[in-house]
């Protein structure tokens, strides 16, 4: 007899990355076309062989990096976030108004456990990150989708229209997962305004914020004064430091907030691990140089990606930065069978819009995540290649 499952997390889907992953049971890769795997973008290298040696330090040697800390994080890790990020975006950020995660993914769930029950709503521009869509599904709370307009930009104005009595949230995501666009500073400070007006959350996602094509602050809103009670910044520490399997993430919010989504955090895994955040302070205060590095390297990615689609007869591309292209695909088949024939046929898996769209909205059908940042210039010529070949 099967248990009886909580009806919003059996309606739940189930994990885009995980389903992706079992078109490939029972493939054949030849020798001379391996697979290019385009569909996740988590590093797969190691840290630094720095980082790697203060983890094996404080694993070794100290007694505090196995117990218990506090739930909000260590205080030097905030401290330094703190620090940081108030240089960065020309703002005054105190300790106590930065909270450490188990990874981005937990910081969106804390906020928005916090912010948000069963029947309120929260604003989601198209195409959307898939996890944060679950965790909504899951939580009973209702999506609703704004569309995105050109260069896949969403419009405060058609925002406004949507806000009603049950809304909590105004999510983005800058530079975008799933599009790779970034936000001009005016259309984030267009939608903080916006929320502010409501009464309502603004929920900023920068995980890819280190990997931004722009010089200086992507925004000004940590320089307004009153961003207290309307902004909600999300980070991780995962992508600058290849910190994936450590599970380090970031909430900037005001104290007040912070002292509520603590009672979520100690509920759901007491405090983040202990290891993994010594390992991003350690990131933090000694691989400035070598982050951008990593940057530039990501930057030469997406130019060697945008200049491969110019010789893609039909594809255009909407959107391209930090980890991540999204493009359009000019076959009449719908984007997951595609999806599915690329990966027996020309050797490629990369994930459908549909993935990243509401159920049945016909742009999903068209469309394709691009997860490029783990290929070389090498790799991205042959994706090119084997697109351009590809018949369906």
């Amino acid at each position: 007899m099967a248990f009886a499952l909580n009806p919003a997390l059996a309606a739940t889907f189930f994990p885009p990355v995980m389903e992706a992953r079992r078109w490939l049971d029972g493939v054949t890769f030849p020798p001379g076309r391996p697979l290019l795997n385009v569909s996740q973008a988590a590093p797969v290298d190691p840290p630094p062989e720095g980082l790697r040696r203060a983890l094996a330090e404080a694993a070794l040697n100290d007694p505090a990096a196995h117990l218990y800390g506090p739930v909000l994080g260590m205080p030097a890790l905030r401290a330094e976030v703190a620090g940081q990020w108030s240089a960065a975006y020309g703002g005054a950020i105190a300790e106590d108004e930065v909270a450490i995660t188990q990874g981005c993914n937990q910081a969106f769930c804390a906020a928005l456990a916090t912010l948000a029950g069963a029947g309120d709503e929260v604003i989601l521009p198209t195409p959307w990150y898939f996890n944060h869509k679950m965790w909504l599904d899951m939580a009973g709370c209702r999506t609703v989708p704004l569309a995105t307009g050109a260069g896949l930009l969403p419009d405060p104005a058609a925002c406004a229209r949507m806000i009603g009595p049950r809304t909590r949230a105004i999510v983005l995501v800058s530079p975008n997962n799933p599009g790779g666009v970034e936000y001009p500073a005016a259309l984030v400070r267009a939608f903080f305004d916006l929320a502010r007006a409501h009464g309502i959350a603004l929920i900023v996602d920068e995980t890819y914020r280190d990997f931004d094509s722009r010089a200086g602050a992507p925004h000004d809103l940590f320089a307004d004064p009153d961003w207290r009670g309307t902004f909600i910044h999300l980070y991780s520490f995962s992508k600058a430091y290849r910190l994936t399997g450590h599970r380090v993430g970031a909430i900037v919010a005001d104290r007040d907030f912070l002292a509520q989504v603590e009672k979520f955090l100690d509920t759901v895994a007491i405090c983040p691990g202990q290891l993994g955040q010594i390992g991003a302070l350690w990131g933090m205060r000694n691989l400035a140089q070598w982050v951008a590095g990593e940057r530039a390297e990501i930057l030469a990615r997406r130019a060697a990606l945008e200049q491969g689609f110019g010789r893609l007869e039909g594809w255009k591309l909407l959107g391209c930065g930090a980890y991540f292209a999204y493009a359009e695909h000019p076959c009449a088949l719908p984007s997951p069978e595609v999806a599915r024939r690329l990966v027996a046929e020309a050797g490629v898996l990369m994930l459908p819009g549909t993935m990243f769209t509401p159920e049945g909205d016909p742009a999903g059908a068209r469309q394709f995540r691009i997860a490029f940042a783990n290929v070389d210039a090498g790799g991205i010529d042959a994706l090119i290649g084997r697109l351009a070949g590809w018949r369906p």
